[in-house]
C-alpha cells in the first residue's frame, strides 16, 4: 500500500538553484533523515515568485485569526495550555479595498526551508514574499456563502494550500485555511512567537491521533466562524447550512474524520491522502466525496484505504485520479517550483496544469454539492482534461 503522508519534499523549496539531480521525496515514515545535509552555495533568486490568479467573479479578502480553544488542552504539548490555532479566512471582498497580503511571515519561510532543503542558502525572502492575490482588510462583497475548511498536508504550514483558497473565495466561498499548531514546519502568532514542529519526527502515538485531533480543530474552528459573537468581524457572509472540507495528504484523511465526527460537514474532498481512520462501514450519512489523487499511487489497488473508503461510502461520489502528477502537485510548491525551472520528482505534467485541475475539480464539487449547481465536468471523462481518469472499481 502506499503511504501518502510524506514528510519532506527535498530539492522542491530550492529556489534558484539548479540542482543536477533532485533528491527522492521521503515520507512521513522516513521522517527527515532523508533532506540533503550537504551544504549548498548560496545563489540569487531575482525571480518574483507568483501564484496563479483566482478565476472566479470576485475580488479576495484575507483575515488572519488567533483562536483559543479553553475546553481543550493542546494534545501534542499539554504544557502549553489550551489549543491555539492560527486561521486564515479569504473571502469574497470588493475590488480596490484593503492592501496586499503576505504569503507567509519570514521566519515562517525560513523554517520551511530549513526542513525541505538544509544548507541550501536560499533566502526566505524569496518565499515569504511570493506573491498572491488576497487583499488584508478589503471590505466584503454583499451576501451569504458557503464555507469551505482546507487542511494542509502534514509539516507543511497552511499557507502551502493559498492557491486554492483563494481561487475557490474568488469564486463565492468563505475559505478557513487552519493550521495545525506543532505538526507544521512553523507557524507565527500575533505576540510574535513562531512555534515549530514537535511531532514532525516522532508521532507519540499514530496516524490516527492526527486524524482525530485535525477533526476537533476543525469543529472548533466552525463553532468560532458561525458562532453569534465570532471573532471574525465579517460571519454574517457564512451560511451555516452550507459548509465543507477539502484536504491534502493526512489533511484529506482528517476531512473524513472530520465529516464522520461532524454532521455540520456536508460534503468533503480527499486530495493524495491515505485514509489513517477507515470510513465507517456504515457510511457517512450519505454525505458526497470525492477523492482527487496520483494516477501513480491512487488508482485502484495501489492505496486500499482507497478501495475500502469508496465500498462504504454511501452518497454522491467520484474517484479521480491524475496522470502526471505527484504527491506535492495539489499544493503551492508544485507551482512555485516550476517558475524557476526546477523539476517536481514524478511529475510530468506543469505545476500551473496540477493547479489549474485541482481547482477546477475541488471548486465543481463544492458547486455541485454546498452550492446545488449542475456540474457537467464531474459527469465523466473530458477531452478537456485527458489527465483526469474516472474510476470506477
Amino acid at each position: 500500500m502506499t503511504r501518502t503522508h510524506r514528510i519532506a519534499v527535498p530539492g522542491i523549496l530550492a529556489l534558484g538553484l539548479v540542482l543536477p539531480m533532485l533528491l527522492p521525496i521521503a515520507t512521513a515514515e522516513a521522517a527527515s533523515s532523508a533532506a540533503p545535509t550537504r551544504p549548498v552555495a548560496q545563489v540569487s533568486v531575482g525571480v518574483q515568485l507568483e501564484l496563479p490568479r483566482p478565476t472566479g467573479p470576485h475580488a479576495v479578502g484575507l483575515s488572519t485569526l488567533d483562536l483559543v480553544d479553553t475546553g481543550r488542552l493542546d494534545p501534542w504539548v499539554p504544557a502549553a495550555g489550551p489549543r491555539q490555532l492560527m486561521v486564515s479566512v479569504f473571502y469574497p471582498a470588493r475590488p480596490g479595498t484593503g492592501a496586499p497580503a503576505p504569503y507567509m511571515t519570514t521566519q515562517e519561510a525560513a523554517l520551511l526551508l530549513e526542513r525541505q532543503v538544509p544548507g541550501a542558502g536560499i533566502q526566505p525572502d524569496a518565499v515569504s514574499d511570493t506573491r498572491s492575490w488576497a487583499r488584508t482588510d478589503a471590505r466584503p462583497t454583499h451576501g451569504r456563502f458557503p464555507l469551505v475548511l482546507l487542511s494542509p498536508g502534514f509539516t507543511m504550514p497552511r499557507a502551502t494550500l493559498t492557491s486554492l483558497a483563494e481561487d475557490l473565495a474568488s469564486r463565492g466561498y468563505v475559505v478557513a485555511l487552519v493550521n495545525h499548531t506543532y505538526e507544521d514546519s512553523g507557524t507565527t502568532f500575533p505576540d510574535g512567537r513562531t512555534l515549530t514542529c514537535v511531532i514532525c519526527d516522532h508521532l507519540p502515538s499514530g496516524w490516527p491521533e492526527v486524524n482525530q485531533s485535525r477533526a476537533k480543530d476543525v469543529s472548533f474552528v466552525i463553532d468560532q466562524l458561525t458562532s453569534r459573537h465570532s471573532p471574525w468581524r465579517y460571519h454574517h457572509m457564512i451560511d451555516q447550512d452550507r459548509i465543507g472540507m477539502a484536504g491534502h495528504s493526512v489533511g484529506g484523511s482528517a476531512a473524513a474524520s472530520a465529516m464522520a465526527a461532524d454532521k455540520r460537514v456536508r460534503a468533503a474532498v480527499d486530495m493524495d491522502g491515505t485514509f489513517d481512520i477507515p470510513i465507517p462501514a456504515t457510511g457517512l450519512d450519505h454525505r458526497p466525496f470525492l477523492l482527487l489523487g496520483t494516477q501513480s499511487g491512487h488508482a485502484p489497488g495501489d492505496d486500499r484505504s482507497w478501495d475500502q473508503a469508496w465500498a462504504n461510502l454511501d452518497g454522491w461520489k467520484r474517484w479521480l485520479t491524475v496522470t502526471g502528477t505527484d504527491h506535492i502537485s495539489f499544493t503551492d510548491l508544485a507551482i512555485l517550483a516550476p517558475q524557476l525551472n526546477i523539476p517536481i520528482p514524478g511529475a510530468t505534467i506543469s505545476g500551473e496544469r496540477s493547479a489549474q485541475i485541482t481547482r477546477a475539480y475541488v471548486a465543481a464539487f463544492f458547486d455541485l454539492q454546498l452550492k446545488g449547481l449542475p456540474q457537467p465536468l464531474l459527469d465523466g471523462p473530458s477531452q478537456a482534461d485527458p489527465e483526469v481518469t474516472f474510476q470506477h472499481p
